[in-house]
């Protein structure tokens, strides 16, 4: 009975967190050379822990604590890029319990000081694929339980409505001259994210595609194209942290996927740039993934004399990347040739 009433404790706490925030925002993006074509921002950044992952993060913790598999004394593991375990180590917190992310050392720092911010402890990995591996010896080795966000994304998220990310969107572009959007535009980490949305698509039967924008050295958009593909290539790796992986996570499911689209992480800065001058603010890496990949479908949608609206997510703020993706030395210094593209799209949202 003890461990029972920790549970609805525990339970009652981050439900009583949810009722506290509201809403994040949906920024209207006009799109002057495309006047029948309306972008919208969502803006996932104003959560408390500042990024989209702080909703898989409530997610995973409560599909945990009802599944009975995190108690008073449980330590809890994550492997992670930043972002997620962030989010994570504010929940563990918020629950009394400790905290281990399993990072690659190619973490940008800002992450890192969150992390421990919110009370987490920081193993680092030097070979991003061994993060899985570790995270499980983890676990066992201190009695603890390991989240795994990229097996039970797809499935931590109730998809058919219960306040999530899909339902959100649906519920603010209600009075929107374009109601029900063309396309809603995401990334993939986990693949938690666009299972959730496409789920809901389908359910609700609305006829809003859904595209994924994947890094180009990701594995997610080879899969999608063959699915005999399941890992990258020896030495190929995406700059863009939160997004794109190196293997086929369980919870990316490419059968509800309308179309993917490749994004160089050229492109990716340079969008990311782009939007943040045009923003008046820093943007994360992954909203200039998910920008690139709107423009392009803007582009179609005009050449073929379509309207409609197009939703995309702005995953996270910049802050995090002050030492990476805004940094032009460290850009030089990976060969990202970031200025044409942000120059090109500027002009496009200018």
């Amino acid at each position: 009975m003890a461990r029972r009433a920790w549970l609805d404790e525990a339970v009652r706490r981050i439900e009583a967190d949810y009722n506290r925030s509201a809403d994040t925002h949906l920024i209207h993006l006009p799109l002057p050379h495309h006047p029948g074509i309306d972008l919208y921002l969502k803006d996932e950044s104003s959560h408390p822990t500042g990024s989209l992952k702080h909703r898989l993060a409530r997610s995973l913790f409560l599909y945990a604590l009802c599944n009975e598999w995190i108690g008073p004394d449980t330590c809890v593991i994550e492997s992670s890029s930043g972002s997620t375990a962030v989010s994570e180590a504010y929940f563990a917190r918020m629950l009394g319990l400790r905290f281990i992310a399993v990072v690659p050392a190619s973490t940008a720092a800002p992450k890192l000081d969150a992390i421990r911010f919110h009370g987490g402890e920081i193993h680092m990995v030097d070979d991003p694929r061994t993060v899985y591996a570790v995270s499980h010896r983890l676990a066992a080795e201190t009695g603890g339980h390991y989240l795994d966000q990229f097996t039970y994304a797809e499935r931590a998220t109730d998809w058919r409505g219960n306040n999530n990310i899909a339902e959100s969107i649906f519920a603010q572009m209600a009075e929107e001259r374009f109601a029900v959007p063309s396309w809603i535009v995401c990334g993939a980490g986990t693949g938690g994210t666009s299972a959730t949305i496409g789920r809901f698509l389908r359910y609700r039967r609305y006829p809003t595609r859904l595209c994924v924008a994947d890094p180009e050295h990701s594995v997610f958009h080879r899969h999608f194209a063959d699915r005999g593909q399941t890992m990258l290539p020896e030495g190929c790796a995406s700059l863009i942290e939160g997004i794109g992986r190196p293997r086929v996570e369980p919870s990316f499911v490419p059968s509800i996927i309308d179309r993917m689209e490749a994004v160089t992480d050229a492109d990716s800065i340079g969008a990311m740039r782009a939007l943040s001058t045009r923003l008046g603010r820093h943007v994360g890496g992954s909203t200039g993934t998910n920008l690139h990949a709107c423009l392009t479908i803007a582009d179609e949608m005009a050449a073929a004399g379509e309207e409609g609206s197009i939703v995309t997510l702005l995953c996270d703020g910049g802050d995090r990347y002050a030492c990476t993706y805004y940094r032009d030395d460290w850009l030089a210094e990976r060969g990202v040739d970031w200025q044409r593209s942000a120059d090109r799209i500027a002009a496009v949202l200018d």
